[in-house]
């Protein structure tokens, strides 16, 4: 080809969801100067999964100044690790400082997505129409309920709801309250409702290696420095012992036999050991897989709260719910007037059950048949001009998701310019890329502390880790530029 293609200025980029990866899309399209842009959101507000979950106790676990956007850092964080509210509360008000709240749609649920003529045609539940020259999916991972399948779980009839749908006009003090699911969510939620329920019993099925953390509250002094002194700020944002344990932990999740990964297991060790008083208790809270297989729970307070006088810990195995509560196997009923479903999400929906169908008729659904899969977890072959922020195969784990969504963002905005140029017309990587990359990630993640025997969300319906498997220094060189061989680029 010869001679200067011409520049797109028009051209069409839908996003797709308004939580923390959509946001941070919609400021950097209208900074890259693209006018042509809308964001697609399903709710009535921004935030996603900080919009969805509510629930007394809900805390980031990761610092506060590094869950947030390089570009907007936030002198106010009252804690170390922030309170959900306050987090919905800076994705709020930066879409509004961005002026992004003007690029959303709400109430807006895609329901197809499909690759047609050059360009993607998008259908609202709405009955809405859109056409789009570029598709980015900020949808999230966790915000797709998972509800558990216990016999009689439509019987019990006092209040019972999954903890994302939290209602906060039911009271709480002085109630009978059980909570499923001991996750990071059922963790906190035990640590918020010891000492105000009459009774918190927590159901659970398999136990959690707890990471011990300090939750210091910033000082007014503080955050007043931080208001005056943008340098330090910055600095905080960037705190060299922060970066140096994500290293040190993606280093330990990505070698079981690595010195970081026994780090991890002796300080976690310790914890339950030097924390739990009563052996019987302790032999209960004592997990059977090694540390980090599942996602590790920091917590401040959790062993000190499940020994709180009106707290219990219940390990028999769940019967049947009934009218008035829970009857374990060892034939107790647990009698409650409020069940919290503390049961996760379904983490390998992604964009699903959307119904998103590339090049010549390629459904997504049929292409992740086996496992959802994408290409370093941005692209996906016969998808072109349609790329994911924390797609499949992406980092995962106690660090920032932002800082990875940022990463990825980097790499997308060079292939789209590309688009913008009319250095081509649709980019999609090639099935041999997608493939070669697979197969090695597959091989790597064998060797993941994930895949050294647990049951987590970490691992796809194979039982096969679903992460990146290589350390976090690896991804952020893979993001650095992409590899143009790796893409068909039709000019």
């Amino acid at each position: 080809m010869t001679g200067k293609t011409a520049k797109r200025d028009d051209l069409r980029v839908v996003v797709m969801g308004a939580g923390m990866a959509g946001i941070l899309s919609g400021i950097k399209l209208r900074e890259a100067g693209f006018s042509n842009t809308v964001i697609y959101e399903k709710a009535a507000r921004v935030g996603g999964t900080w919009r969805e979950n509510t629930y007394p106790g809900l805390t980031c676990d990761v610092p506060s100044h590094a869950y947030t956007y390089s570009f907007e850092p936030n002198p106010d964080w009252s804690y170390m690790l922030p309170p959900g509210a306050e987090v919905q509360d800076y994705f709020e008000r930066t879409a509004k400082k961005y002026k992004i709240d003007e690029m959303i749609r709400f109430n807006e649920e895609i329901i197809r997505c499909e690759f047609k003529n050059g360009r993607w045609h998008l259908d609202m539940k709405s009955g809405l129409h859109d056409e789009a020259d570029i598709v980015i999916a900020a949808t999230g991972v966790l915000h797709h309920p998972s509800l558990p399948t216990i016999p009689g779980l439509d019987k019990f009839q006092g209040t019972m709801f999954h903890s994302s749908r939290w209602d906060h006009s039911v009271p709480l003090d002085g109630r009978r309250i059980g909570v499923i699911g001991n996750g990071s969510t059922g963790v906190q939620l035990i640590c918020a409702l010891a000492g105000r329920a009459a009774k918190v019993q927590h159901f659970q099925r398999t136990a959690q290696w707890i990471m011990p953390v300090e939750n210091t509250p910033f000082t007014e002094e503080q955050k007043a420095a931080f208001r005056a002194d943008r340098a330090l700020l910055h600095s905080v944002q960037n705190d060299a012992t922060y970066l140096a344990n994500v290293e040190r932990f993606t280093n330990a999740v990505a070698d079981a036999t690595s010195p970081e990964i026994a780090q991890i297991e002796a300080i976690v060790l310790d914890n339950l050991e030097q924390s739990v008083a009563d052996p019987v208790l302790r032999e209960k809270l004592r997990p059977n897989y090694r540390a980090a297989c599942k996602r590790l729970i920091f917590s401040p307070s959790y062993y000190s709260a499940i020994q709180h006088p009106d707290a219990e810990l219940v390990t028999d195995g769940i019967e049947c719910i009934e009218a008035t509560g829970i009857r374990t196997r060892d034939g107790r009923l647990h009698a409650l007037d409020l069940l919290v479903l503390a049961t996760g999400f379904k983490a390998d929906q992604f964009m699903r059950p959307m119904n998103v169908v590339g090049r010549n008729g390629v459904k997504l659904n049929d292409v992740w048949a086996k496992r959802p899969n994408a290409y370093l977890a941005v692209a996906i072959p016969e998808f072109p001009n349609f790329f994911m922020l924390n797609g499949p195969t992406g980092p995962v784990g106690n660090f920032s998701l932002i800082d990875v969504a940022e990463q990825q963002w980097g790499y997308i905005a060079q292939l789209i310019e590309r688009l913008r140029s009319g250095a081509s017309q649709e980019i999609a990587v090639t099935q041999s890329a997608m493939d070669t990359y697979e197969q090695a990630r597959l091989a790597a993640a064998k060797n993941t502390i994930f895949a050294s025997g647990c049951n987590s969300w970490y691992l796809d319906a194979e039982g096969v880790p679903a992460s990146w498997p290589w350390s976090y220094g690896r991804f952020k060189e893979a993001m650095a530029a992409p590899q143009l061989d790796a893409f068909g680029l039709k000019a």
